[in-house]
Formats: C-alpha cells, structure tokens, sequence
C-alpha cells in the first residue's frame, strides 16, 4: 500500500511539473509571420505576442521626439527562401514590396527612439501586438537594411 502512494505522489508531482512547463511555454511563444499571414488571421490575431516582417515604406515614417512615438508602414515580403531568390534576393524583394500597391500593408507603431536604420526599404522585424485599431503595436523594433545585411528573412516559424 505505501509503495502505491508513493507512486501516485510521484506521478502527481510530473504531471504537475510537466502542466507547469507546457503552460509556461505555450504563454511566452511568438510566431514569425508575414503581413499577408496576420492580414488572413484578421480578428484572430488580435491582442496576441507575434512576431511580423515587413518591408518600410519610407515616406510613411512618422516620429515625435516629445512623446517618442514612431509610426510607420509595412508591406508584406514573402517569407520563402525560394519566393526571395525567384524576386532576385531580400534587397529586390523588399524595393518590390515598397513599390507594389497591391502588397498588403499594415501600421506599425513604437514608443522609443527612432532607430538610425529606420529608412526607406529596409526590413522590420516587430514583436507586439495587433490592436482593435488594426494598428501594430510594437515593443521591440529589429531593423536590418538589406545593404549592409545581405542574408534571407528569418525561418518562419508555424502555428
């Protein structure tokens, strides 16, 4: 009889370390997304921690230094190696991405200083959060300018 409650312990106490770890897990996931990917989730995507590439529109950017806001758009970038190659690599995919009105676009919005690599064409990479005003709230800001970077759009990552 002891040596059955002690089992029973033993298997309560992993099941609850492995609830804890899974939870803990699954709370702090971020997926990698295009800007057609969370446009086709729509309200789905709301208020959840994601990760989104984009190509900057430069003529879009918007920075108050009084309130530290930045505002600017994205246009969607294919997540694909091979879609990138076909386009002829990150740096004309993304002048493509700028140029192409029928791309789907979203608003990004930081509060932070405006990094130096924020410019026309290069790629953004945000974590945050798509509000109900169909803006992109963003806590943390990656930029890379695809002339100094040349390499591909980071692995996505599937939900």
């Amino acid at each position: 009889m002891k040596i059955n409650k002690f089992v029973i312990g033993g298997f309560l106490i992993l099941a609850a370390v492995v609830y804890l770890i899974a939870s803990a897990t699954t709370g702090a996931a971020q997926y990698f997304m295009t800007v057609d990917e969370l446009k086709a989730k729509g309200a789905e995507a709301m208020n959840k921690n994601l990760r989104v590439s984009g190509a900057v529109i430069g003529d879009t950017i918007q920075y108050d230094p009084q309130t530290l806001t930045l505002t600017f758009d994205v246009a969607h970038v294919p997540a694909d190696q091979a879609e990138l190659e076909d386009e002829g690599g990150l740096a004309k995919a993304l002048h493509e991405a700028t140029t192409d009105p029928s791309r789907a676009r979203m608003t990004v919005m930081y509060v932070g200083v405006k990094p130096d690599l924020l410019k026309h064409e290069a790629q953004a990479i945000v974590t945050g959060s798509l509000g109900e005003d169909g803006i992109f709230h963003a806590d943390e800001l990656l930029l890379k300018c695809p002339t100094r970077y040349e390499e591909a759009i980071p692995q996505q990552t599937n939900n």
